[in-house]
């Protein structure tokens, strides 16, 4: 096994959606896509054939683990190019999938710290059900009984509501991060970072490369040895940076090819290989 970790987000960081695609090029131009996800029989989610082949080689050189907000069955839908990756994060850090199962042993430790210092997702739930107004809100949903969010028409938010209900959930150890049209209520201590500190520990890897797009993210870039942001997202619309992170310009799907070649470099000099990426 490679000592280098790339641990990233998935949902428009390496895969989209066609209309988080971003495609600023005339039709004739546009690049050749792999469909990676279907949902209700649709195509929902792409990477381009050059971002495919990236990834697919990545996963030789290092190991790589999707760290998603996505449930199990949400992950589960997704057929990523290249062999299935040994360890999966899901639902925020609150799952640990080991050769696609559930690691039980990680699930107990969650549940214990989620008990230590948050409030209970029922009463998370209530407050965020009851704060919205039906006239904007379109469904709200529970997360593998962790954590909790609503989908909602986002040009017809309250001003100040995203910043209302995130300082009533922060005093209760939950954070709040709106994302595209999705606002989350997640748990302070249900995070990716912990859960990818965990694979660090039982493989032995010894630097982690992360990348990811929105403030559920950020503690996962944070706790990385090198890390990158696309030019979209709730990180670069907050000017989130730190030292050690890149924020790189491209947006859409060249930024997840842009992620990838990144990646490649950096595991290219740890690893003091030669080559050329795809």
């Amino acid at each position: 096994m490679t000592h280098t970790l790339v641990a990233s987000d998935l949902d428009r960081t390496l895969i989209y959606s066609a209309a988080a695609m971003d495609l600023t090029m005339p039709d004739a131009e546009a690049p050749r896509l792999l469909c990676v996800e279907v949902y209700e029989k649709r195509p929902l989610s792409f990477l381009t054939e050059t971002a495919a082949a990236l990834l697919t080689d990545l996963a030789t050189r290092a190991l790589f683990v999707p760290a998603t907000t996505r449930t199990r069955e949400q992950y589960l839908r997704i057929h990523l190019p290249g062999p299935p990756p040994r360890f999966a994060v899901c639902a925020n850090g609150g799952h640990l999938l080991v050769d696609g199962v559930a690691d039980r042993d990680w699930q107990r430790t969650v549940a214990a710290r989620l008990a230590e210092g948050c409030a209970p997702l029922d009463e998370v739930h209530t407050h965020l059900v009851r704060a919205a107004d039906p006239a904007w809100l379109l469904r709200e949903r529970t997360a593998e009984d962790l954590f909790a969010y609503l989908v909602v028409e986002r040009a017809l938010l309250p001003d100040g509501w995203i910043e209302e209900l995130t300082a009533w959930a922060d005093a209760r150890g939950w954070s709040v991060s709106l994302q595209g049209r999705k606002v989350y209520a997640v748990p302070k201590p249900l995070t990716k970072s912990a859960a990818v500190a965990e694979v660090r520990r039982r493989t032995g890897a010894t630097e982690v490369l992360s990348a990811g797009d929105s403030l559920l993210d950020a503690d996962l870039l944070l706790a990385a040895d090198r890390a990158w942001r696309p030019g979209h997202g709730e990180l670069a619309a907050t000017g989130w940076d730190a030292p050690h992170v890149t924020a790189l310009p491209e947006r859409g799907a060249a930024a997840g090819e842009r992620i990838l070649r990144a990646f490649h470099e950096a595991v290219r000099e740890g690893d003091g290989a030669l080559g050329t990426p795809v």
